[in-house]
């Protein structure tokens, strides 16, 4: 379980402070990945947590299921910002360790 949140710490971060460049696939620029999003997923049913973020698109979490569909997570449910700020903390918490 510790490798999945840090593997999700690291994927969110590199989405926030990745360097933006000139190159972007088309699909991204013109549409966003997200056209409606689901406020209840079943936290169970998901496999893996995608975070999204492009110049013309809003922050988008795309959960990828254990049945392989892929459903698009409103960014402001409760449960997934409750995930997040668990997520953060416990990484914090195994820094203040290892030092």
């Amino acid at each position: 379980m510790d490798s999945k949140v840090l593997a999700l710490v690291a994927l969110l971060t590199l989405a926030i402070w990745s360097p933006e460049t000139d190159a972007k696939p088309i699909s991204l620029v013109e549409r966003c990945w997200c056209r409606s999003t689901l406020n209840t997923v079943p936290q169970r049913s998901i496999r893996e947590i995608k975070f999204l973020h492009t110049p013309s698109c809003p922050f988008q979490v795309i959960a990828k299921l254990k049945n392989n569909r892929e459903v698009c997570i409103n960014p402001k449910t409760k449960w997934l910002q409750q995930y997040l700020k668990n997520a953060i903390n416990k990484i914090k918490k195994s820094k203040k360790r290892s030092k």
